[in-house]
């Protein structure tokens, strides 16, 4: 007698929930596969934000970075720990600059001409890095 009791209101509040279901569809309240496409929508309109965004960043680093050409670092080294000799050739002219942390500063100014020409170094073919990686291998498993 119980569990018929029980049955009957269990079924009447499935009864009761059916009418307020189909008026929620009625009223205009979404459909989960609804709200899903609605979601991936939007996530579709954000993304191409986004690569139309990133696009025109290149244009304007492309349009902004056209003048530096010039500009050209020869070379460098480090004289302590956070300091730099740094070679720039700016147009017909080497400037020597002195770099730290916070500061940059011109330490000696050349003419391009008055540069000594260096040839620069070779760079090793690609056989003989294979060659000394295979003798190297050899020789790890020899010991």
């Amino acid at each position: 007698m119980l569990q018929a009791r029980r049955s009957i209101q269990l079924l009447s509040c499935g009864v009761a929930a059916l009418p307020v279901a189909a008026a929620a569809q009625s009223a205009g309240m979404p459909s989960a596969s609804a709200s899903f496409m609605q979601m991936i929508l939007g996530l579709a309109v954000v993304l191409a934000c986004l690569y139309g965004a990133l696009l025109l960043l290149k244009k304007l680093q492309q349009k902004a970075g056209q003048g530096t050409h010039s500009l050209k670092v020869l070379g460098a080294t480090a004289v302590g720990p956070r300091e730099r000799v740094v070679l720039v050739s700016v147009g017909n002219q080497v400037l020597v600059l002195g770099v730290a942390p916070g500061r940059v500063n011109t330490l000696h100014t050349l003419a391009a001409s008055d540069l000594p020409e260096t040839p620069a170094p070779a760079l090793p073919a690609a056989g003989d890095f294979a060659n000394r990686l295979k003798a190297l291998m050899e020789r790890r498993r020899d010991a």
